[in-house]
């Protein structure tokens, strides 16, 4: 099962594709970064961001998205606009006719490390390690991504034996 973990923003949407081998290890298919320029329109931005990921759904067979929720105390501003770079990502997905789960930042934690306030440092340190990788991932929207993919193949795991 080929699971695309995405870590939606309007500057910098991250993204990791993994799979599960029959043995349980992780492999990493790929990941990257959607960059957008704050010069441009925000229309232009969200039309790049959709663009781009329909690029990356184009190149692999994903059988399931996981999206990390938005959680946001104080930056009403942000939150809006990483908002419409959500919707323009969901939609994209829903396009592609990939099947879509949602994970709060708590819960990718959780899932992670096994402590659901994990610091950002932790956090990018066990993708290295559950996903074998000889370096962390960079930007921190990709090591991002790639936590919300391991969420969710963790979670699909649990929610096939209820």
């Amino acid at each position: 099962m080929a699971v695309i973990g995405i870590d939606p923003g309007t500057a910098i949407t991250g993204y990791g594709i993994i799979t599960q081998e029959t043995d349980g290890n992780l492999k990493t298919i790929d990941y990257g970064i959607i960059e957008t320029s704050h010069k441009e329109h925000t229309h232009n931005r969200l039309l790049k961001i959709n663009r781009d990921l329909e690029r990356v759904l184009s190149l692999h067979s994903i059988q399931s998205a996981a999206v990390e929720r938005l959680y946001f105390q104080k930056n009403v501003k942000t939150a809006l606009s990483v908002g419409q770079a959500r919707g323009v990502i969901l939609f994209t997905l829903a396009k592609f006719k990939i099947e879509i789960f949602e994970y709060n930042p708590v819960e990718i934690k959780q899932a992670i490390t096994g402590f659901g306030q994990a610091s950002k440092m932790q956090m990018q340190e066990m993708v290295k390690i559950l996903l074998g990788l000889d370096e962390t991932p960079r930007p921190d929207d990709v090591a991002d991504a790639l936590a919300v993919a391991i969420c969710h193949i963790h979670s699909h795991k649990i929610r096939k034996l209820e």
